[in-house]
């Protein structure tokens, strides 16, 4: 299965037959003191500084949030994505929790998007899969709902199951445009966290053969040395059917995961793409 992202000029493919997916978190405020700062006095020159470093570092999507209190999302978002475009052909990850923004993104961005996030709640679905549908956006969904975060594989799959049949049936959106977020929750709170998220990469995959992506750093979180737990982690999810994540493309783990990926055999299936200029990535 394969989800295609696209701008004016390129064309990214997620699948399980492509190469691991480097969606690129550094443009980004959260944590950022200085960088909220300057978005709040309208200055948007740190943006091109970590588009830069991202693509650099070997990012194939851009994922863009500009959430920062006291501003104006929305046009934040929107100023965003019209200066990214300028800079960069990568496809966009266009990231808020505000529909306003998301919408703003949305109407704001050339080509098929990725939009992070929507989740299994019933109002969260009703707002957010009509924008996926009107812009022909795929989406990036995580399995839990009003009740939180299942902690067994068996009810991420259970939910993965109602995102698809609400997205495909209600609103008509490919499931090929559906992406997972399967969940990694950070061991230093559970141990057995990271069994459970392998698990329900692994049966979410054998169930539905969707793409799956997640945040890279999540399962270290708290933790000394996380560099090399995500580096343990990352290919190891991959082996059971993780086929993105999103990361900080500046790192050793995220070149390391990318390489790993490329040239495992299991991943590399002969297929003709006239149109890309290499296997997933045109």
């Amino acid at each position: 299965m394969h989800t295609v992202l696209r701008s004016p000029s390129k064309t990214v493919t997620i699948g399980h037959d492509q190469p691991f997916c480097i969606i690129g978190e550094r443009i980004n405020p959260t944590g950022r003191k200085k960088f909220q700062e300057q978005l709040r006095a309208g200055d948007l020159s740190q943006i091109e500084v970590d588009v830069h470093a991202q693509v650099a570092g070997g990012a194939h999507v851009l994922d863009v949030n500009m959430g920062v209190p006291l501003t104006d999302e929305a046009d934040l978002l929107s100023r965003a994505v019209k200066l990214i475009q300028s800079i960069t052909d990568l496809p966009l990850c266009i990231d808020s929790s505000v529909f306003e923004a998301l919408e703003a993104g949305l109407a704001a961005y050339e080509g098929k998007a990725l939009v992070n996030s929507v989740t299994a709640e019933d109002d969260r679905m009703e707002m957010i899969l009509p924008l996926i549908k009107k812009y022909g956006a795929a989406v990036i969904a995580l399995p839990n709902d009003e009740t939180g975060i299942p902690m067994t594989a068996d009810e991420r799959v259970e939910l993965t199951g109602k995102i698809v049949r609400v997205a495909t049936e209600q609103y008509g959106i490919p499931i090929e445009d559906i992406v997972i977020d399967p969940l990694a929750m950070t061991v230093g709170a559970d141990v057995e966290a990271v069994n459970v998220t392998l698990e329900a990469i692994a049966k979410i995959r054998s169930t539905y053969g969707l793409n799956m992506t997640l945040g890279a750093s999540n399962i270290s979180f708290g933790l000394p040395n996380r560099h090399a737990l995500n580096a343990a982690f990352l290919p190891v999810a991959a082996s059971h059917g993780l086929t993105s994540a999103v990361m900080d493309a500046r790192t050793v783990t995220a070149r390391a995961t990318a390489a790993r990926r490329s040239s495992a055999p299991s991943n590399r299936r002969s297929r003709s793409r006239p149109t890309t200029a290499r296997a997933g990535y045109g």
